[in-house]
């Protein structure tokens, strides 16, 4: 393990079963350390740029900048900074924190819910894409998190707060949703693309959407967009949405992608495949259900349940839909779904839901349950529907003290992922 990310592992490793699963959870976090992976694509040698498998003789580029936004980009930010240096003109990067950063600007914004502070920071972004030439690079951070952070002009604020909130209500997808934001802003589904037009435009690419559907990260900015706003309408139709929505159409002229590169660098894959290959190391069967649990949390439990053998781990990612009908209490999907397993929990299993960006809508990544979770439940006298009723996960696990996983920020997000152990 290249560094411990949950901060309370010690306290809740009270069996080698826990262990073997807080183990491989700290190695799919490895696999998507966003400093890790920026400083592992984009080198300086001389003066010729490498990211990934291109070039760039920075003879022929009048200046470098900087764009990011999302839960990622600050970190990615710093970590350009570092390998980049002083060949950065100018840069800004929004994400839900500061962090120090040379030669890039990093903000805090705010998020799931776009605001006039999103709006006046992505104003920075609008001014600086404005001010790039033909002769520029322009390297993009694109990272989950980026359809709230990044918002512009203003008239997008507001409508895209209230689609937000009344998908929640809805049951519809994030693709949809990221549909339906493409149509109401200036930045998403390619505007962003075009704005920087004609400057030269690398994206790097940080998936939250499963399955990896990059050209939906942060709705698409620096991706053409095939949606049109009668499939934005369709979908607002569809789920019959309330609110009226000023939608706009999405650049579709190729010039403005002619020199608009986007480099997918990591996904919810990458973090399975790493839990799976560690896992292997320690000679534990693992096998990946899915990278794409959209369904609700009974769907998303059945299908783990349902796969798993004794001696071995079954592991699976996405982003379960959750119906939010009332007001809520606190704590997000996985710790929803983690409750909603209890039910189907054996003697001999370990399970464990997470959110890759260390905030299960709370200060938890999520949660780790066994049997003596529910001994303590019993002991308790908790009612667990009560809890799943009000959404409340944060308050009932924190009532039982060893099952909240505590990782802070990850600077990460690639979606949810969940891991399941039948020890024999």
């Amino acid at each position: 393990m290249e560094k411990s990310w949950i901060k309370n592992k010690a306290v809740l490793a009270t069996s080698d079963a826990r262990k073997l699963v807080l183990d491989a959870i700290e190695a799919g976090f490895d696999a998507i350390d966003t400093e890790k992976i920026i400083k592992a694509t984009v080198k300086l040698d001389g003066k010729i740029l490498h990211i990934k498998d291109q070039q760039f003789d920075l003879a022929d580029i009048k200046h470098i900048y900087v764009i990011g936004f999302g839960k990622a980009s600050c970190q990615a930010a710093s970590a350009l900074s570092d390998v980049l240096g002083p060949a950065i003109k100018q840069g800004i990067a929004i994400g839900l924190e500061p962090i120090a950063c040379e030669f890039v600007a990093t903000y805090g914004g705010t998020h799931p819910l776009p605001s006039p502070h999103n709006v006046s920071l992505s104003d920075k972004i609008v001014q600086l894409s404005r001010q790039v030439t033909e002769k520029d690079l322009v390297i993009t951070i694109v990272s989950g998190g980026g359809s709230a952070l990044l918002c512009w002009p203003i008239e997008e604020c507001d409508q895209s707060i209230q689609l937000y909130n009344e998908f929640l209500k809805s049951g519809g997808d994030i693709s949809e949703l990221n549909t339906a934001r493409k149509h109401l802003s200036g930045l998403k589904g390619g505007g962003l693309a075009k704005m920087l037009y004609p400057a030269r435009v690398v994206g790097l690419i940080f998936s939250d959407v499963p399955g990896d559907h990059f050209d939906d990260v942060s709705s698409g900015p620096t991706y053409k967009d095939e949606s049109t706003i009668a499939d934005a309408q369709a979908i607002i139709d569809k789920y019959k949405l309330e609110g009226q929505y000023d939608l706009v159409e999405t650049p579709k002229d190729n010039k403005y992608f002619e020199k608009v590169s986007n480099v997918p660098l990591v996904s919810n894959t990458h973090l399975l495949q790493a839990m799976q290959e560690f896992l292997q190391s320690k000679n534990v069967s693992a096998k990946i259900v899915s990278a794409e649990m959209y369904e609700g949390s009974e769907q998303v439990i059945e299908d783990l349940f349902g796969k798993v053998q004794a001696g071995e781990i079954v592991l699976g990612a996405g982003e379960p839909k959750v119906i939010i009908d009332r007001a809520g209490g606190s704590g997000g999907r996985c710790m929803l779904v983690s409750m909603g397993a209890l039910s189907k929990l054996s003697d001999q299993d370990v399970f464990a839901a997470v959110a890759s960006d260390g905030l299960d809508n709370s200060d938890a990544a999520g949660a780790i349950i066994d049997i003596t979770t529910k001994d303590r439940i019993k002991k308790q006298g908790l009612d667990t529907a009560n809890y799943q009723a009000r959404f409340d996960g944060y308050t009932y696990f924190a009532k039982l003290g060893n099952e909240l996983l505590l990782t802070g920020p990850t600077q990460a997000n690639v979606s949810d992922f969940f891991i399941l152990y039948r020890s024999q």
